[in-house]
């Protein structure tokens, strides 16, 4: 069976089993750390997001779901694969005002973070030389309590920092989401591509969905033109003579205004409806 490791709490970890859910493995019930799923020949274990990278990168699992920002951090013999599109999040320097603009205005500082990994490796390749401190959380409040003159950490609103009285410093350092990854170097497990090809089904579905619509045959060109489909749209004659149904793909976020542009040519019976799963 396919080994599979996925985060067991934090931001990830609902994310993470509603994608699972909607590709068809079984969910755990009452916090279950190991969940065997015979059907789909998979064995999921949950684990803590900062750990997956270094099991999956050990060998002892196969693939693991986690963040980018993790996989980095933790150093482990392990690559992404498939980037899968939750858990998106801003890594940034931050400071108080006046503490610099640029990473060159960095050096010599102590710089206090959750993320050593990342953090190192970023001021290594800038080649500016500084001081990490390693801290388990809540970073915002080390440079009031004097261990660090500046801070490295994931940020989404910035309404924490501001509250903080911190501000942004430079560009920022990594941007990160759940991703899937396997042992660096190593030949997928069997069972890996049918696991990615049910994720990329759940990936599409959730970016489409099926627009249904009838539309006179002489419009029919500026139709497909608005709904080309992923190959083409599928079209039938319809009963009523000069008439044709047109079923194609559309991306959700432009749903509407396709639908009034079709309207605008004469479409009529225009029907939207989700997609459930799919392979492409």
């Amino acid at each position: 069976m396919l080994r599979i490791a996925v985060p067991n709490k934090g931001s990830l970890s609902e994310a993470a089993g509603e994608m699972l859910h909607e590709a068809g493995y079984r969910q755990r019930k009452d916090r279950e750390l190991m969940v065997i799923d015979p059907d789909a020949g998979v064995e999921l274990f949950y684990l803590r997001p900062r750990d997956i990278a270094v099991y999956v990168g050990s060998g002892r699992l196969d693939i693991g779901i986690t963040g980018r920002d993790l996989l980095l951090d933790s150093r482990a013999d392990a690559e992404e694969i498939l980037p899968l599109g939750f858990g998106k999040s801003t890594f940034r320097f931050a400071g108080r005002p006046g503490t610099g603009s640029t990473l060159e205005d960095l050096k010599g500082r102590r710089i206090a973070t959750s993320y050593p990994g990342i953090v190192q490796s970023h001021l290594d390749r800038a080649g500016v030389p500084a001081e990490v401190v390693k801290l388990d959380g809540a970073v915002e409040i080390s440079i009031q309590l004097g261990v660090a003159d500046v801070i490295a950490d994931v940020v989404s609103t910035g309404t924490t920092l501001r509250q903080a009285g911190l501000e942004l410093i430079g560009s920022p350092i990594l941007e990160s989401e759940a991703v899937v990854i396997k042992r660096r170097d190593a030949d997928p497990a069997p069972g890996t591509e049918q696991f990615l090809r049910r994720l990329q089904g759940v990936l599409v579905a959730r970016k489409y969905v099926m627009m249904d619509y009838d539309i006179r045959a002489e419009r029919l060109q500026e139709a497909v033109d608005l709904t080309p489909g992923l190959e083409s749209p599928t079209v039938s004659p319809l009963h009523s003579e000069g008439w044709v149904a047109v079923r194609a793909m559309v991306p959700r976020e432009r749903t509407q205004s396709i639908m009034d542009d079709l309207w605008e040519i004469g479409a009529r019976a225009i029907l939207v409806t989700d997609i459930r799963a799919c392979r492409i």
